[in-house]
């Protein structure tokens, strides 16, 4: 139980601080940045590996710069669907 806490907590974090460094902003809030870090570590793993720090199963790292590429990606798709409409 303590695991699956610690893994939401770091997917949180990791997805707040992609977001934070990525231009635009992840909409959402907390559940929005938890799917960004999620979606970032693995996104981070399947370009970057495994390596650096593992906390709560994820490479911080690797997971950091996928979360932040994601939710550079989600601006550019959210401002080109504005654009149409």
């Amino acid at each position: 139980m303590i695991s699956l806490l610690i893994t939401l907590l770091m997917a949180v974090v990791i997805g707040a601080i992609g977001s934070a460094l990525a231009p635009g902003a992840m909409p959402g809030g907390i559940i929005g940045s938890m799917i960004a870090g999620f979606v970032g570590a693995w996104l981070g793993y399947l370009l970057l590996g495994s390596w650096g720090p593992v906390i709560g199963g994820f490479a911080v790292v690797p997971a950091i710069i996928g979360a932040a590429l994601f939710v550079f990606l989600l601006g550019l798709v959210a401002k080109g669907l504005n654009r149409t409409a």
